[in-house]
């Protein structure tokens, strides 16, 4: 006789929610320290805008629709798949794709306490969600309520205005504010000349969104190590799974941990391979007691300079490569150095180059300056022309950015409001 599936799934909760349970206690046996995590199952279509907005509730802006056509068009051609977010706080968050079999939802469990352990150990993440960052998801609401309501009394192409703006400046942020001539959105939302308050209320409210989402950025590689270690882990010692769901489980784990590439010669580091492989290199050698000071004290940075050692990189087959701009690649070093430099290239300033308020002139103008040197890179001029004519459309006074070309000529783009822009 044909099951409906409908009336299977009350009974496939009710087995994820005691898989859950014994996980949890299973995790709690073994040192994780995981605090309460709320496990909510969501249509896999709702999975895909929280990985495309980075939260359940965001406000509105029309480049979070191209990635989400992006991240759709990998995902039917076999190239993408989100199991699960999560979201440190207290509790923490984790919502679970409901197309998930109950293999996947094993795993996913498990891997999900090994990112609350983490997020209550490493002090960056701490830092950020104990206590603000708990509230980060009423606090997005919130946001996403106050761009409504601007649009409304604004009209849409207005906060269309600022939104392309503060979007586009999402990685020139100082979390720390140290040195406020490199947080961009931080200065023109306090400086900009004419700006309205509900201008700035949507940069200010674009920017703590920004702050929340650094600590994950800078502990990547730690973090889903860290969590693929105890989800390996506890599902071997998970006595409770049955032999054949144990078994479909680990091959889930293959393909999470597995290099880039499909066993060809593969260009992308995978994070979830290389902190794995870091994570059980460490506590094979060092124990887990101090891999647990190493989760408390370190970002990435700290974690590839002071841990990726020779024997990992030989293991993993590690090298630093070059690649020129008709995509033919070559390999450049297997240097220990430059491979932690090569790693962590991207994540310097979330990938982006690094701008700087050099001053503002005669009339308001405001010059910046990109530090080509520290990027060793020049520019994509219509890219960078862009973005200098969203900064131009609210900062409403002439900007001018000096840099050089990708040859390393000296180049000054420059940008001035538009007439409609001017208020």
């Amino acid at each position: 006789m044909e099951r409906h599936p409908q009336l299977l799934w009350p009974r496939r909760r009710a087995q994820m929610s005691r898989h859950l349970a014994a996980m949890e206690a299973l995790a709690a046996e073994l040192g994780l320290e995981c605090g309460p995590v709320d496990f909510e199952q969501v249509p896999e279509s709702f999975m895909l805008e929280i990985a495309i907005y980075g939260l359940p509730v965001r406000m509105r802006h029309w480049s979070f629709g191209l990635r989400y056509l992006r991240q759709m068009t990998a995902r039917h051609m076999g190239q993408s798949r989100i199991y699960e977010v999560m979201f440190p706080g207290a509790p923490c968050r984790a919502f679970l794709a409901d197309s998930n079999t109950e293999a996947e939802n094993a795993l996913v469990g498990a891997h999900v306490l090994g990112h609350a352990d983490f997020s209550r150990r490493n002090a960056l993440l701490r830092g950020f969600t104990d206590p603000g960052g708990s509230g980060i998801l009423e606090r997005s609401a919130a946001h996403a309520r106050l761009v409504e309501r601007a649009a409304l009394l604004h009209g849409q192409a207005a906060v269309d205005t600022v939104l392309d703006a503060a979007l586009a400046l999402e990685a020139q942020v100082d979390v720390h504010a140290g040195v406020p001539e490199r947080d961009l959105l931080l200065f023109i939302a306090r400086n900009a000349p004419e700006l309205q308050d509900w201008e700035r209320g949507i940069l200010l409210a674009v920017r703590e969104e920004v702050c929340y989402f650094h600590p994950v950025h800078a502990c990547q590689i730690m973090n889903e190590g860290w969590a693929c270690y105890w989800h390996a882990r506890l599902l071997r010692e998970a006595g409770f799974l049955a032999a054949p769901l144990y078994l479909e489980a680990i091959r889930v784990h293959s393909d999470i941990v597995r290099p880039c590439g499909d066993g060809r010669l593969a260009l992308q580091l995978n994070p979830y391979h290389l902190g794995y492989a870091l994570w059980d290199h460490i506590i094979e050698r060092r124990g887990l007691a101090e891999a647990r000071r190493i989760c408390r004290d370190e970002d990435d940075f700290g974690f590839i300079r002071n841990y990726l050692d020779r024997d990992v990189a030989a293991q993993l087959q590690l090298f630093a490569y070059m690649q020129d701009r008709d995509g033919a690649a070559w390999l450049a070093s297997r240097d220990l150095p430059a491979l932690h430099e090569a790693i962590l290239a991207p994540r310097y300033n979330y990938g982006a180059p690094s701008i700087r308020v050099a001053g503002v002139g005669a009339g308001g103008r405001l010059a910046l300056a990109h530090d080509h040197d520290c990027d060793g890179r020049g520019l994509a001029q219509p890219q960078a022309e862009r973005v200098l004519d969203y900064i131009a459309r609210v900062w409403r006074r002439p900007v001018e950015l000096h840099t050089v070309d990708q040859r390393g000529a000296a180049l000054c783009l420059q940008a001035s409001p538009q007439p409609d822009a001017v208020h």
